[in-house]
């Protein structure tokens, strides 16, 4: 039995093809011409060119009932005025426009019938395919080929029915040209037709490569912070096991319940210690390159001084300003401090060549403020290859923890980034993470 979200098969996709078609052909809805998209400034050039196509399309009709086929009186100016109307409606509502066009030259060839003479054609004029062709082109434009097809093989077959049922004498058939102008005119529009659509789509497609692109920098972000998080997390978990563990040895007989409830607790740490590091295990198997290595401690704030002398090494002049009374934070904090200092200053590097930069650290009674801030460059950035989220990542550092972090240019050119984080976070880094459940801290 199918079910109701298998794709339709082919042959039914083309059953309602066909059933559509009746209908596009008979609708009389509104359908504006799109603009240009590029280049801005010409985005009203087809409504233009069109509108001053139809002025001409007008007076050659009129000028081919006068001097070629000799019908005069109000009727040529009524013709006329049609032709030009027709092809003015084409930029609103084409499959309307063409109808009005067939009904045009309709009334052109009743009026020339009784003036052909020798060698003339009929029933086009020799002008008619070509002030007919751009209502065939607006359609093409506009609707699918499938339609645009049966527009112009509706207008050659009434065409060929006129020229065999009503042709005048000695008269000269145009329905080979008729037939060339307006097939031109049907594969041009379905070739700018389809090029408009392929180039929306290729914007859709980036737009949604970006978002995605986005998306994953900032699930390899999270998972990388998760990563390094791993030491902080289990060393707690140890202390407590451990703990428990002692407990019952500080405590001149101990109940019976007491005993059992410490057991419990280390039970429980080693426990979640163990899924923690099978966890963590598995985030670190997917990147067994990266840094945050179990083998070697997460950087603290101690390490400033060298990751500020590396930076010198590479070739920016960088100085570091210390306020208030430095003292020991908690890991989380340590953790995420120094990594947004070193991919500030990595972007110094890469973005701002020949620049100063300038580290502040101020140790507040509640907060840790931070502010890494450089000169403009003095020379042009090479071209990087990064995936230019590192913002990205330094926000969701500073969020995971409750701080706040802002960035953006200078006055002088130069670029600043600045946060404020928590000396003391009151939930762990790890809960504070989106996307964590807020019952796991309740249950643990």
């Amino acid at each position: 039995m199918k079910q109701l979200s298998e794709p339709p098969a082919p042959v039914e996709e083309r059953t309602a093809a066909r059933r559509l078609v009746p209908r596009e052909l008979f609708t009389l809805g509104r359908d504006p011409l799109p603009r240009m998209s590029r280049p801005r400034w010409l985005a009203w050039l087809p409504h233009v060119v069109l509108g001053y196509a139809a002025i001409p399309c007008g007076v050659l009709t009129g000028m081919q009932l006068n001097d070629h086929y000799g019908v005069l009186g109000a009727g040529v100016l009524g013709l006329s005025l049609l032709t030009s109307a027709s092809v003015l409606l084409s930029m609103f509502r084409p499959i309307a426009a063409w109808w009005l066009g067939l009904v045009t030259a309709a009334l052109i060839a009743w009026a020339i019938h009784g003036h052909v003479g020798q060698g003339q054609s009929w029933p086009w004029t020799p002008a008619g395919p070509f002030t007919f062709a751009p209502l065939v082109l607006m359609v093409a434009l506009r609707v699918p080929p499938r339609v645009t097809v049966w527009v112009i093989g509706i207008t050659l077959l009434l065409s060929g029915l006129a020229e065999a049922v009503l042709r005048p004498p000695h008269s000269q058939t145009m329905i080979l040209a008729a037939a060339l102008v307006l097939g031109f005119v049907g594969i041009l529009g379905y070739a700018l037709r389809a090029t408009r659509l392929a180039r929306g789509k290729l914007v859709e497609q980036e737009t949604l490569t970006e978002e995605e692109r986005a998306r994953r920098t900032l699930l390899e972000e999270r998972s990388r912070i998760a990563r390094e998080l791993h030491d902080v997390v289990a060393h707690h978990m140890s202390v407590i096991s451990i703990q428990a563990q002692v407990a019952p040895h500080l405590v001149e007989n101990p109940s019976e319940e007491l005993r059992e409830n410490l057991t419990g607790i280390r039970e429980n740490a080693l426990e979640a210690l163990t899924e923690l590091r099978r966890v963590l295990g598995v985030l670190r198997s997917e990147q067994p390159d990266d840094p945050a290595n179990p083998h070697h401690p997460q950087p603290t704030l101690a390490e400033l001084d060298g990751l500020v002398d590396n930076v010198r090494g590479a070739g920016l002049d960088v100085t570091t300003t210390i306020a208030g009374i430095r003292r020991p934070l908690t890991p989380g904090v340590e953790l995420t401090a120094y990594r947004i200092v070193q991919e500030a200053l990595s972007n110094c590097l890469r973005h701002a060549p020949g620049s100063r930069a300038e580290v502040g650290l101020a140790y507040g009674p509640r907060d840790l403020h931070l502010c890494v801030a450089n000169s403009a460059p003095t020379r042009p950035a090479p071209p990087s290859q990064g995936a230019g989220h590192g913002l990205l990542g330094m926000r969701e550092r500073a969020g995971m923890l409750g701080g706040e972090l802002a960035a953006g240019p200078r006055p002088d050119g130069g670029y600043e980034v600045s946060a404020v984080l928590p000396m003391d976070p009151r939930t762990d880094p790890l809960d504070g993470a989106p996307g964590t459940s807020p019952d796991l801290k309740k249950d643990a």
